[in-house]
């Protein structure tokens, strides 16, 4: 990542401020890792002891927030892994990569989704955060979890099972955070495109769900569940989850209780998943018949259910579950154009959903995700005006200058 000690200002370029706003013309000045001033119209900043950009007309926005993040998912846009499990140095290296794409494809910023290694992703945000590797801001997780079963699961981490009952959940919690993790993920229903059926199914009874609830009151952790079924969105409600993904099959009481709890809790459908699926074509000995009837159905549901939370006032955020083989780390900004297709978004409020909303999601709502003094200089510059075609963000050399805390991780050529 390149350093930059003295001040800079974007000169000549609209500003997309992340509100939802339309952009303007104006200028942005940075100094040190924060924006300093904005100036609108024909107003200029002072360019005293600064470097001066010119944006020569592009858009200026913040850095874009991925909300369902899986560093650890083996397949990138640069690298295809036929499969999902990795020997443990490999997959810590697979990390490493997928935080770099994330930060060349202009996500400045990622909340995990799970990981598929206890420790890999407390260890990479050290790294990323001492400037030793180039990555995303990150809310670190550990290994997502399902209670012990019988039946085949979906467990490429190959670690030890957190056990039964609520003793071993709180223990498993609590482990979490010795290990430095921020956001501990459990599934809390099935998952029906792995097997049939299983997305209606709960993994977790009631008592187990609040211990893990106690104990990440008792260590400053947030809880992320996976939740498809109406019944699995009841109980993360209940135990006062901070994410939910998914969320397919909610009912008339899980839409209330989700409106009950809009301002503590966040939303993430998981569009991306569900149409790669769709769109993918398998090798021959590959048989996706099931998987991509299970996303028809789901997308079906996500085009009722977004309308209706969106309505509903809860904050809802893009994210998609990329790292599959056929939904590669790096594809996550194809999110954004699928919630224009799919969900009736405009360009610029699911841009604010990506950036500003997402600034609420890390954690920092006055820090992050917008453009406005005593900000994080998480800035991109964009070569075209994506609150008009927002696909623009898929293509990388549309991104002509990409800032992370003040430096220059991509500098304007």
């Amino acid at each position: 990542m390149n350093q930059t000690s003295i001040p800079t200002v974007f000169v000549n370029v609209r500003v997309f401020d992340g509100s939802g706003s339309p952009p303007f013309l104006g200028e942005v000045r940075v100094e040190g890792n924060r924006v300093a001033a904005i100036a609108r119209g024909a107003k200029h900043l002072s360019c005293d002891d600064a470097q001066v950009l010119d944006g020569r007309g592009g858009v200026l926005m913040p850095g874009l927030i991925e909300s369902h993040a899986h560093l650890t998912w083996p397949t990138s846009v640069e690298k295809f892994v036929p499969g999902m499990s990795l020997p443990p140095d490999a997959l810590t290296l697979t990390a490493a990569r997928n935080a770099r794409i994330l930060l060349d494809h202009g996500f400045t910023s990622a909340y995990s989704g799970g990981s598929l290694g206890r420790h890999i992703e407390p260890a990479l945000k050290a790294e990323i955060d001492s400037g030793g590797l180039a990555g995303p801001r990150l809310i670190p997780s550990t290994i997502e979890r399902e209670p012990p079963s019988a039946e085949t699961s979906f467990d490429p981490g190959h670690i030890d099972e957190h056990g039964r009952g609520p003793a071993n959940i709180a223990a498993f919690v609590s482990d979490c955070r010795r290990i430095g993790a921020k956001s501990v993920k459990f599934l809390l229903s099935g998952e029906s495109a792995l097997k049939p059926g299983a997305s209606h199914e709960l993994l977790y009874r009631e008592d187990e769900v609040q211990a893990a609830a106690a104990s990440a009151r008792e260590h400053d952790l947030w809880l992320t569940g996976h939740a498809h079924a109406a019944e699995a969105i009841k109980l993360g409600l209940r135990a006062g989850f901070r994410v939910l993904y998914h969320c397919t099959y909610a009912d008339e009481e899980a839409l209330d209780m989700l409106e009950a709890r809009k301002a503590d809790v966040f939303v993430a459908p998981t569009i991306g998943i569900v149409q790669a699926t769709l769109d993918a074509s398998p090798p021959p000995h590959v048989d996706m018949t099931h998987m991509k009837q299970d996303a028809a159905i789901v997308l079906e549901q996500q085009r009722m259910l977004v309308p209706e939370l969106r309505r509903r006032g809860v904050r809802l955020l893009p994210g998609g579950d990329y790292g599959f083989p056929f939904n590669p780390n790096g594809r996550n900004a194809r999110d954004l154009e699928l919630w224009v297709r799919h969900f009736g978004y405009t360009p610029a409020e699911v841009l604010h959903a990506a950036t500003a909303l997402g600034g609420e999601l890390m954690g920092m709502p006055h820090e992050l995700g917008r453009i406005e003094p005593g900000y994080l200089a998480d800035l991109l510059l964009v070569d075209g005006d994506p609150t008009q075609d927002v696909s623009i963000l898929q293509r990388t050399h549309a991104l002509r200058a990409i800032m992370k805390d003040g430096k220059f991780h991509k500098a304007l050529a």
